[in-house]
């Protein structure tokens, strides 16, 4: 009977995988040479290596180490300077000036003078309208000034003669009234013959329409051959005028009560009269030229809670044109002594407010609690918890805990990017007052004990 098969544990540890490795041995019993274990006791040896690296302690727990073993940060200096207050709204671009062509005569349409999409001039004939009833019209009412102003010597001579006879009671005082309002007649009979003419030109005119402004024509809505009628509903085209152009933005009750309040309180000075915009376009591209603030609204809309702006643009090569969506950058005023920290070195605590880490003179981290009131581009413009000279962690905050001692680094950020440009040198601890008093009589102190 075969006896069971069993299974025997081992109180043999474990080895660690950072534990040395022995080196490989002669195994002459197998068979082969020494030189034929050479080679994979070579790849052991180098197995063995690759575990001890990663098992360094010096690389657990920690960023890059610096000098004397310490983590390494990036740090940028802040100091208090002043800052551009800008605010960006949204908006669409309006054109400038705008007017639908409609008739002011009815007739046909004989022909259309412009070309469609153009650049037309106040002034320019636009379509002409069949002229021949209005020319017409004009040339009898020149008929019937004519006639008019026939009758007004006739009537004249026949007073002046009255005048004459009735001195000498020739002619009853009946007639002489008679000659009189018959002058007066003729006379208003040659004015009514004036406006009549006068109408008729401006009738005849009018089949010539004309462009009543200046700027880019759109499509025609009718072609020669169509009947119009005065003043009808349907516009035969409509030009706008692109340059200038405008820009209608937006903006909230809110944010206009903290700019003001600000003001007030003298944190933010308004740059002037003449304030600047620019714009952003919907590809995120800078438009070239700059704008002029052309007024706000002075009063607030009870649905959306905001209030409207409006700037103008030069626009010489048309590259706005109405309708496009766009990004107003407002230049509301300066703040003074401000800090600009970047955005990659603020992060939120547990209770949610804005935090940074400082590395301190004696190089140890230090965790501030921010106030922040607005975003500058890639930067915040920090109110509290920034002093002058503090090297704020923009780079490896992830490997150090405050309190811990760290080598800074002096970084360069892009504020177009936010990321990290260039690297400098070891960043330099800022020197208190008291140290930089006791280097002072140091330097002193040597030139005389020199002379001793």
């Amino acid at each position: 009977m075969t006896a069971p098969f069993r299974f025997t544990a081992s109180a043999r540890p474990l080895a660690s995988p950072c534990a040395p490795v022995p080196a490989p041995r002669d195994r002459p019993g197998n068979g082969r040479s020494r030189s034929a274990w050479r080679r994979p006791g070579l790849l052991a040896s180098l197995l063995a290596a690759a575990l001890l690296a990663g098992c360094n302690p010096s690389q657990q727990g920690g960023g890059p180490p610096g000098a004397n073993g310490r983590p390494e940060v990036g740090v940028v200096t802040v100091h208090p300077q002043s800052v551009a207050i800008t605010a960006e709204m949204p908006g669409r671009t309006t054109a400038s000036l705008v007017a639908d062509v409609r008739p002011q005569v009815g007739g046909i349409i004989t022909s259309r003078l412009f070309e469609e999409g153009s650049e037309v001039k106040a002034g320019d004939a636009l379509y002409q309208i069949d002229p021949a009833s209005y020319q017409a019209s004009h040339d009898s009412a020149a008929a019937s000034l004519a006639k008019a102003q026939a009758a007004v010597p006739s009537a004249q001579a026949k007073v002046e003669r009255y005048q004459g006879l009735i001195k000498q009671n020739a002619v009853s005082k009946q007639d002489y009234d008679d000659a009189v309002a018959s002058l007066d007649q003729a006379r208003a009979d040659v004015a009514s013959a004036k406006a009549s003419l006068d109408t008729a030109t401006i009738n005849l005119a009018y089949t010539r329409i004309t462009a009543p402004i200046g700027g880019r024509i759109d499509k025609s809505s009718l072609t020669p051959g169509a009947l119009v009628t005065a003043s009808q509903d349907t516009a035969l085209t409509t030009i706008r005028t692109l340059d200038p152009i405008n820009v209608d933005v937006t903006q909230s009750s809110t944010n206009l009560l903290n700019l003001r309040q600000a003001i007030r309180e003298g944190r933010i000075k308004v740059a002037g009269e003449g304030v600047k915009v620019r714009l952003k376009l919907d590809n995120g591209t800078l438009y070239p030229l700059p704008g002029t603030l052309e007024f706000s609204s002075s009063y607030v809309d009870q649905t959306t809670g905001t209030y409207g702006v409006r700037a103008q643009f030069p626009n010489p090569d048309r590259l706005l044109l109405p309708g496009m969506y766009v990004r107003a950058i407002i230049e509301e005023g300066v703040s003074p002594d401000s800090f600009l920290v970047p955005q990659r070195g603020v992060t939120r605590n547990t209770k949610g407010e804005p935090v940074a880490l400082v590395v301190n003179a004696d190089s140890k981290v230090e965790q501030r609690v921010l106030t922040v009131s607005r975003s500058v581009g890639n930067n915040w413009l920090v109110d509290t918890g920034i002093h002058d000279g503090d090297r704020v962690v923009v780079e490896g905050s992830q490997f150090v805990r405050p309190g811990q001692d760290v080598t800074a680094v002096d970084v360069v950020v892009d504020d177009t990017t936010g990321e990290v440009r260039e690297r400098g040198q070891q960043s330099a601890a800022p020197a208190a007052p008291g140290a930089a008093q006791a280097s002072a009589q140091a330097g002193a102190a040597a030139p005389a004990a020199a002379q001793n």
